[in-house]
């Protein structure tokens, strides 16, 4: 009897219609929307509790405020807290306001030390003559082209490598993990640098800028604690469906990583763009790829050296060219014309960077 069931289950067995590749594909495609639907579900439902969590919050903060108010204890806390962050928030705005008065206002005001908390004698000199600075529009685009690229394939490469090392089935991955993590505490010097970098043809060529920078241990190490913090059943439930780690990676991890990705978005670009020393000692013959901070260092010495034998000669033409290029102000101008790009884009990656930097650096 056994042997009758069995062979009846065998015959219903073959019967089955079996599913072509089409098939298959399309039954795949039709559980990866439904992942994705249920993700996006799952992130609206956490909105809306945050929101209704939000909500209660302030419910409750207006029902009990005069409770709270009528502390004594409650009432010294909010105004010491009020006090701190008011001094800390000048302190930190105050010396981009000082640099800014100082650039709009009289030279020679500037440079008797009369410019404190206003400006004085306002004018924008300073900044037009930032347009005559030679092959600075050149040196602008070569920096944003640097910052772009590099920080673009430092993001990728940080956000593939840090999900790399989070699989116990990578080839040697603690190897390889600690590989990338002795670069940090390592570094072989300048000049066995400059020496790599001769051989390796990356001397008076643009992807000096670009190719050292695609490898941050740092990031990668953000990277790989945040990824670790996202539920594994969300990956292995691909994983079944017969998605690969490329597919994986694209369609499950990059998406949940933007918070971790812009964070390091806005370390890559920062030090892009501040970026001097490779410039300097790579570039020496090649002014074409001189940077913006290469080409304003370039400016500010020249000016300087003007300015002294200016003011050595005596005469008042001399005497009022060498105050219209006084160093310290060339230097606040510099410092305004460089900062002022990372000030504009900042606040735009600012509601990914606290979530990304507190997950990425504590494993949760």
């Amino acid at each position: 009897m056994d042997k009758n069931i069995k062979n009846e289950n065998n015959e219903n067995i073959e019967n089955l219609p079996a599913l072509t590749a089409a098939e298959l594909a399309a039954e795949r495609k039709a559980r990866e929307r439904e992942a994705k639907r249920l993700m996006a579900k799952n992130a609206k439902d956490r909105k809306d509790r945050e929101k209704a969590d939000a909500a209660r919050e302030r419910e409750y903060y207006k029902t009990h405020k005069k409770k709270l108010d009528l502390s004594p204890g409650n009432i010294l806390f909010t105004a010491i807290n009020y006090i701190v962050f008011t001094v800390f928030t000048i302190a930190c705005i105050f010396p981009f306001y000082y640099l800014l008065i100082n650039t709009i206002s009289d030279n020679e005001l500037v440079k008797k030390g009369q410019i404190t908390l206003w400006p004085m004698g306002i004018n924008f000199n300073n900044y037009i003559s930032m347009l005559h600075v030679s092959d600075l529009g050149n040196a602008f685009i070569v920096t944003f082209a640097r910052t772009i690229l590099g920080t673009a394939l430092m993001v990728v490469a940080s956000a593939f490598v840090g999900y790399l090392v989070t699989k116990r089935d990578m080839w040697h991955r603690k190897f390889w993990y600690r590989f990338l993590i002795i670069t940090m505490y390592f570094n072989a010097g300048t000049i066995p640098w400059y020496l790599n970098m001769s051989m390796l043809g990356l001397t008076n060529n643009f992807l000096a800028y670009i190719i050292p920078g695609i490898v941050a241990p740092y990031n990668i190490i953000l990277v790989k604690t945040y990824i670790e913090s996202i539920p594994g059943e969300l990956e292995e439930s691909a994983l079944i469906d017969g998605a690969g780690f490329f597919k994986v990676f694209k369609s499950i991890i990059w998406p949940l990583c933007k918070p971790i990705v812009a964070t390091i978005a806005i370390f890559g670009a920062v030090g892009h763009w501040n970026s001097f020393t490779d410039s300097l000692i790579l570039m020496q013959n090649a002014p074409q790829y001189f940077t913006v901070q290469h080409r304003l260092y370039i400016y500010l010495n020249t000016s300087s050296n003007l300015a002294a034998i200016m003011s050595t000669g005596g005469s008042a033409a001399a005497n009022a060219a060498a105050a219209m290029m006084n160093s310290k102000v060339l230097k606040y101008t510099i410092s305004m014309v460089t900062v002022i790009p990372i000030l504009i884009v900042y606040p735009f990656m600012n509601r990914y960077f606290e979530k990304g930097i507190m997950l990425g650096a504590v494993k949760g």
